[in-house]
């Protein structure tokens, strides 16, 4: 691993990083969507060093910074927050809305004069509304805000504070299920226990016995439960106390309408759909059913209002659910351990490694865009319900900047893990081992979470944000400047990609992304090696191709020389126009 502050002579910190506070070990545990209730995939001012108003950063030598070019559409990068492990406000423990609205100009101080902030112009929230559990995927009450995380007010102040940094705040649907201890649920099971042994409920007397699936006597299936001592039973497929709800009920989709119309009526810019692909759970035409409902309806009450449903599948099954006109689905085939991007980087074959992953790009492409000409794709690396990257790469930190710059590189909407910008560790299976405390700071306790109480102790592998902010070579430095370039050139997301074929190869691979009438080459170096690149028979939009920018994991540089000779450092990236 790298030794940090190596260039502490560069940098002044503030003083408040010397006060003493909460060390670096950290409290973790997980399990995925389908595992168990423990994881469902499923002083308020306050001070920290990590705020930009208290630290000088770092200058490096890096050249090729440029004006940002940002449209404002629904292509964006986001950044996934768990909320209750984020930011705390008031000195509780759980991270909060307040924590939250505290570190914006963390995410995106609003200013494009200035760069210290990481550049994400979209967060996704997890869940916030009332629940019984640390992850609030068991919903309560669909129209408030959980009181461990705050209040309406609360909320309604972070969509203002982020649409003031032109940041895009959507937040996690879950339509499938509710809690057990949801109203509709109660008033469904509370009729149940009235009746008499073989009496036939009437649904004219209770309306939410059709809100889910409610059998009589035992299907003797295991995602079926008892009601009560009775001889009903009812489907939940996650956990015993998130029934799933029968979404081909009229009435339950008219409440689901409500329920969206009530957060756009907020100023929420979309949704994130939890477990799309279980509405139905083997029915993906049933499933694009309600995708299309859902869709239709809230593009009817928000025109740019961004969709973007989770469909854990391979991906010749995730790209069907385009045909419902949902905007994004989370791209899988790309993500953990066995997704393109890890394989690429820890595969020991080197037979057109790199090749096979431009060509990737062009499958998606085209796989994609046939489904639903409007898509954008939303590539991740990891999230809430995987192992962090470090785990991924087994903390190689050359690898885990490089798979963050592929990420970002890709076309679409690309989503970010909270903690991922500085390599934060997860351990083993269970779900709160992958939800840990933002790791603001080793030296100042301020807005540290104590994250989920049943997560293991661990230690995180690399430094704090703080520390991180104190050198130029850092993981949170590569991220930063990923975005940037991101933000600096609209082709990356939107244009359509072509593989350079002749110079794409074992180590390197060279693509072209044009967006209107705009082009951008775009050189990856995928070894460990130095290469070189003969990129003297490409043109940009005006002859010749100039270096535009790169990335790279150490301070290591490209050059280009006057005859189109490319040479660049190991899992390097590097910009051409």
């Amino acid at each position: 691993m790298k030794q940090y502050m190596k260039k502490i002579g560069a940098v002044i910190l503030c003083a408040s990083l010397l006060m003493s506070g909460c060390g670096n070990t950290t409290m973790i545990s997980s399990n995925s969507d389908s595992d168990s209730p423990a994881g469902k995939s499923s002083s308020p001012a306050g001070g920290n060093v990590a705020d930009s108003d208290e630290i000088t950063f770092v200058s490096d030598d890096y050249k090729y910074n440029h004006e940002l070019n940002i449209i404002e559409d629904n292509y964006r990068n986001f950044y996934e927050i768990f909320l209750y492990s984020y930011a705390d406000s008031d000195g509780n423990g759980i991270g909060d809305i307040n924590g939250l609205i505290d570190k914006l100009d963390y995410i995106n101080d609003g200013d494009d004069t200035t760069d210290t902030d990481l550049g994400f112009n979209g967060i996704w929230l997890m869940p916030v509304m009332p629940s019984t559990t640390y992850h609030k995927y068991d919903v309560i009450d669909y129209k408030d805000i959980d009181e461990e995380y705050g209040t309406l007010d609360d909320f309604k102040r972070l969509v203002d504070e982020c649409h003031k940094r032109k940041i895009h705040l959507i937040i996690d649907l879950v339509m499938n299920h509710t809690s057990s201890q949801h109203e509709w649920f109660v008033k469904a099971t509370d009729y149940l226990k009235t009746l008499k042994d073989g009496e036939k409920p009437d649904k004219k007397k209770c309306k939410y016995l059709d809100y889910y699936y409610f059998v009589e006597g035992d299907p003797g299936k295991s995602t079926y439960y008892q009601v009560g001592d009775t001889n009903w039973y009812y489907e939940a497929v996650f956990w015993e106390h998130m029934p799933d709800l029968n979404l081909a009920n009229q009435s339950v989709r008219k409440e689901m309408e409500s329920i969206a119309s009530f957060w756009l009526d907020l100023g929420v810019d979309g949704f994130r759909l939890d477990a799309a692909k279980e509405y139905y759970s083997g029915s993906s035409e049933k499933n694009v059913k309600v995708l299309n409902w859902f869709c239709d309806y809230v593009k009817s009450q928000k025109e740019d209002a961004y969709v973007v449903a989770e469909v854990w599948d391979s991906f010749s099954s995730m790209a069907n659910y385009y045909e419902s006109g949902v905007d994004s689905c989370f791209n899988f085939a790309l993500s953990q351990s066995d997704g393109k991007i890890a394989t690429t980087l820890n595969s020991t074959s080197t037979t057109n490694k790199a090749k096979s992953f431009a060509e990737a790009m062009v499958k998606i492409q085209d796989t994609l865009s046939a489904k639903n000409p409007d898509y954008i794709d939303a590539p991740f690396l990891v999230n809430h319900d995987t192992t962090r990257a470090s785990a991924v790469f087994a903390k190689n930190e050359d690898k885990m900047k490089m798979a963050a710059g592929m990420t970002l590189m890709m076309s679409g909407s690309p989503f970010i893990y909270y903690g991922e910008e500085i390599g934060m560790s997860s351990m083993g299976t269970k779900d709160e081992n992958k939800r840990t405390p933002m790791y603001w700071s080793a030296q100042d306790s301020s807005f540290m979470t104590k994250g989920p109480k049943d997560a293991d102790v661990f230690e995180n592998s690399f430094p704090a944000l703080d520390e991180q902010q104190m050198d130029s070579d850092s993981i949170y430095y590569y991220y930063k400047r990923a975005v940037r370039i991101k933000n600096e050139n609209p082709e990356i997301a939107r244009g359509t990609v072509e593989v350079n074929e002749t110079l794409s190869g074992d180590a390197v691979c060279v693509i072209k992304k044009t967006y209107k009438e705009s082009s951008v080459t775009l050189v990856y170096n995928i070894s460990e090696q130095n290469q070189e690149v003969d990129l003297s028979s490409c043109t940009g939009d005006n002859g010749a191709l100039e270096l535009y920018g790169y990335l790279s994991v150490d301070q290591d540089e490209p050059s280009y020389s006057e005859d189109g000779v490319l040479s660049m450092p190991k899992y390097s990236i590097v910009v051409l126009r």
